[in-house]
């Protein structure tokens, strides 16, 4: 996404909580949430309910626990309900496209959130407001570059759940990025779910299978979470996260900028909690005069180091994640 999108999209999405602000107050929006896997995830949740109370919208969230099953189900309770509009943060990409017909039919305007989806026919939703998880994944794996120039470096790579966006893109993009770049190797790449109990799991069997880790330059996180399950089971191998082993993420949560400042990460990728902010503007705008929001509204992606990570920290740690 070329900066005048980014930056038109940002214009758009101001514009829109002026044009929709009237229209926001008394309207039900149903939310089918993945789940509470990660404190990236917490905090989505969290923010969400906060905004919607800003604009005196009623938002219901039913909780997935992760099961695409789970949200299909509260698709369809919110559109018995006959909400205003539902928002959908998807736990995979495919399989949607019955349940957000059956929305369409009912004139539900739908909204997905932080994950896209595959499909045909994207009439099945509004818009889609989300960060670009190709680009997260390519500055990922530019920093990690730049980082290891001029030495062999052996990485290994905790996915995010299979079968989803974020971890179909952030894979993608780091792939991308390091592909030019002969001395460094991606030797290991299993799925972490985004959790920080399976980061550690996953972790603990890469350091086993690679000469207790002696033979890892560095670790590529789908999240911050799986990243601080892996360093504490670097840490627990008698080795130094950080220092010994590169360690470098997504999602920008306060645990992993305590990580940096604790000399235990190295750098960070920021993904905004505040998705359902914009897309309560593009939804009350939608229907206060029909004003059409682009088919996605994109949020800032952005590198954080350890030089800004106890400034980071202070100023989130009070955030609900």
């Amino acid at each position: 996404m070329s900066t005048r999108k980014l930056l038109l999209g940002a214009v758009f999405s101001c514009a829109l909580s002026f044009a929709g602000a009237a229209a926001a107050a008394d309207m039900t929006i149903g939310f089918s949430q993945i789940g509470s896997e990660s404190g990236w995830r917490a905090a989505e949740t969290s923010v969400s309910k906060i905004e919607a109370e800003k604009r005196g919208i009623d938002l219901k969230i039913a909780d997935a626990q992760q099961k695409q099953e789970n949200q299909i189900k509260a698709i369809r309770s919110f559109i018995a309900q006959g909400v205003d509009a539902i928002f959908v943060a998807p736990v995979v990409a495919t399989g949607w496209d019955d349940v957000l017909g059956e929305a369409k039919d009912a004139e539900i305007p739908v909204v997905l959130l932080d994950r896209t989806i595959d499909t045909k026919d994207d009439s099945l939703y509004l818009t889609a407001v989300t960060s670009d998880t190709v680009h997260e994944g390519a500055v990922a794996g530019e920093w990690l570059a730049k980082e290891v120039a001029g030495k062999d470096c052996n990485v290994v790579e905790l996915q995010g759940t299979v079968g989803s966006s974020p971890a179909i893109n952030r894979k993608k993009g780091f792939d991308e990025a390091i592909a030019s770049h002969s001395n460094i190797k991606l030797i290991r790449s299993q799925t972490g779910d985004f959790t920080r109990t399976k980061g550690k799991e996953v972790m603990e069997s890469f350091i086993k299978a690679e000469g207790g880790g002696k033979n890892i330059c560095a670790v590529y996180a789908h999240n911050d979470d799986m990243q601080i399950g892996a360093i504490q089971a670097i840490k627990e191998a008698g080795l130094k996260p950080g220092t010994d082993i590169l360690m470098v993420s997504i999602d920008a949560v306060p645990d992993i900028f305590k990580a940096m400042a604790d000399g235990e990460a190295n750098a960070t990728v920021e993904l905004t909690p505040n998705m359902a902010g914009p897309a309560f503007d593009a939804v009350a705008a939608f229907k206060a005069d029909g004003t059409v929001p682009p088919k996605w509204i994109q949020t800032e992606s952005k590198l954080y180091l350890p030089d800004t990570a106890q400034a980071e920290y202070e100023a989130r740690k009070d955030l609900g994640y």
